[in-house]
């Protein structure tokens, strides 16, 4: 039987969720998940939108971010408010201050009971862009306004979730999380189900000459589509492909941030003055 049979391919669907806090108004939050892989596994996977939080503007509604100067408080209970709304309020959450690297933070099941996860907070707020989990009830949250988020789920419920701005794409973040899920699960990459949440397009992602053409180099000519513009989703395609993840095995929201700042976070089309939307994964205990 073909190993990566075991996962059920991805299909991400977008999901309007009960909102159970009633200082949020009793409003819903609408999340891209995948059903069938949290039949299947318990995995829960989600990339947010921002509507159903108590952020007030510029922020509305549910940015997930602490570091856009926005009320902590609120930002505490979007965080909250998403869990609750997912079905996990009590699941430890770790939310890393990400500093466009590649620093990959490893949170593994059997190593250590509560005091792992603080360890890994702790190393997460040093600085990383990317969490690899094999605990039940242990969730990772990233926060974007254009950067690509990702999601990695192997056949024995392990996650990943990553940052991958133009720095991180460039630097190989995706292979380099990867191979840490890989490792840490005892699988191939060909069994592994990719996830890519929203982000900025080619249209909307003007970048210098310079940088288009490394791009083209590293990744190839369909990551440079037009006169200075990237394509980062055709970039970290490439890079997929090449570490042995097929494309059925790949599933793309297929929005872009800056087209769609009613639904969505961006930092380009918002002048810099934005919340976070965020890409969030834990598994059932």
């Amino acid at each position: 039987m073909d190993t990566a049979a075991r996962l059920v391919l991805p299909s991400l669907s977008r999901s309007r969720l009960d909102v159970l806090d009633e200082a949020a108004g009793g409003g819903r939050v609408a999340v891209h998940t995948d059903e069938g892989l949290f039949a299947t596994t318990g995995v829960r996977v989600a990339f947010t939108e921002r509507a159903g939080g108590v952020s007030k503007p510029p922020f509305n509604e549910l940015n997930l971010a602490s570091h856009v100067n926005d009320d902590a408080i609120a930002v505490q209970r979007n965080r909250r408010i998403l869990m609750g709304a997912l079905g996990f309020p009590t699941a430890q959450l770790i939310v890393p201050n990400q500093v466009h690297g590649t620093h990959v933070v490893v949170v593994g099941r059997g190593r250590g009971a509560l005091d792992e996860v603080e360890a890994a907070r702790s190393e997460a707020r040093s600085g990383a862009d990317a969490i690899v989990v094999d605990r039940p009830q242990t969730a990772a949250l990233l926060c974007f306004a254009d950067c690509i988020p990702l999601i990695f789920v192997a056949p024995g419920g392990v996650f990943a979730v990553a940052h991958a701005g133009w720095r991180g794409v460039y630097a190989h973040i995706a292979v380099k999380v990867l191979y840490e899920l890989c490792a840490a699960a005892s699988c191939g990459p060909s069994e592994c189900n990719a996830y890519i949440g929203p982000y900025i397009h080619a249209e909307c992602f003007e970048v210098g000459a310079d940088l288009q053409r490394k791009f083209a180099l590293a990744f190839g000519a369909a990551c440079a589509p037009a006169e200075r513009h990237v394509d980062l989703g055709a970039a970290l395609r490439h890079d997929l492909s090449a570490a042995g993840v097929p494309a059925r095995r790949v599933a793309d929201v297929g929005i872009c941030t800056a087209c769609a700042t009613d639904r969505f976070y961006s930092y380009r089309a918002q002048a810099g003055v934005c919340g976070r939307h965020g890409a969030f994964a834990v598994r059932e205990g």
